[in-house]
């Protein structure tokens, strides 16, 4: 661990505390009966990783969202509603971590996310902490959407070690996803599994790294 000079973060249940059970709920309140078949966290219809690609529009995704449900009837906002609803909260003493960490390494943002999030999110920032994005906690924040590509592909990884030159095994990824992991440590990265109820601030407290 002493080696580390770079780390790269996901954001969801790292930073940005979500809840699949939400969605899976708001779907359910929506009087959508089916949604085990098309959502999940190991496993989703394509849509949602076509959307994560920014390989479709919003517009698009509620259209296919509206097919898979049998709800035509589903308005934009009651569909957007449901899919936000996976957001929680970010910890109290999160973003003043990242701030430290910075300082201290080369810190980076890696997030697969979709424009109908990424919307929400930067809403949630202004709200909460006057923040316009993440920008200002990292060196360089990257969004699956706006790149073309998503974890676990190897190609979002490699984006991100190249355009900024870091050493794989100078490198600590940290995400919730194992599938996530398994490519991080085919490319060379050091990897953390982060899972409830441990936390980023825990994590770096414990393991001497801030």
């Amino acid at each position: 661990m002493n080696t580390i000079k770079n780390i790269i973060f996901d954001y969801g249940n790292v930073i940005f505390n979500i809840d699949f059970k939400k969605v899976a709920q708001a779907w359910k309140d929506l009087g959508i009966t089916n949604a085990d078949e098309f959502y999940g966290h190991r496993g989703q219809d394509d849509v949602f990783n076509a959307l994560e690609r920014g390989q479709i529009s919003p517009g698009e995704f509620r259209d296919r969202i509206r097919v898979l449900t049998h709800k035509p009837e589903l308005t934009d906002q009651q569909i957007d509603d449901a899919w936000n609803n996976i957001f929680v909260g970010i910890p109290r003493g999160n973003h003043e971590l990242l701030l430290q960490l910075k300082n201290k390494y080369r810190t980076f943002l890696l997030s697969n996310i979709n424009a109908i999030h990424y919307d929400f999110v930067h809403d949630y920032l202004k709200r909460e902490y006057h923040m316009d994005d993440n920008a200002d906690l990292f060196e360089k924040t990257y969004y699956s959407h706006l790149l073309g590509k998503r974890k676990p592909d190897a190609e979002i990884f490699e984006h991100v070690l190249y355009e900024n030159n870091l050493d794989p095994a100078e490198t600590l990824f940290i995400d919730d996803s194992p599938q996530h992991l398994e490519t991080a440590k085919k490319l060379g990265l050091q990897t953390y599994l982060m899972s409830a109820p441990d936390t980023i601030q825990q994590y770096f407290t414990t393991n001497g790294l801030l």
